[in-house]
């Protein structure tokens, strides 16, 4: 899979440096990911949910941190829609961000 900019992950790290070693390995992951559907996913993060329009929501740091990206599996592109603590994450609507 094809992540669509790091760029807010690193700068979510260098706010949370807690966050590095997991979202390192979250990027690798995807990176190594094939991908055809939500049944993939899940296989690899168990606690991924989908919250419709392609959206889905992973859990960082034991849920300490959100992770909301569009996942277009035919072309096999991650876009990161948002990524933030848990508190912030309660205060956006997920599957339209």
């Amino acid at each position: 899979m094809r992540i669509i900019t790091e760029e807010p992950l690193k700068e979510y790290i260098e706010r949370f440096p807690d966050t590095r070693v997991a979202l390192q390995d979250w990027v690798k992951t995807v990176k190594e990911a094939n991908w055809t559907n939500f049944a993939d996913i899940k296989r690899t993060y168990n606690s991924v949910d989908s919250v419709g329009n392609q959206h889905y929501v992973f859990n960082i740091r034991g849920n300490h941190h959100r992770l909301v990206v569009v996942i277009k599996f035919t072309i096999k592109w991650v876009y990161i829609r948002f990524i933030g603590t848990h508190q912030e994450y309660d205060k956006i609507d997920c599957s339209t961000i």
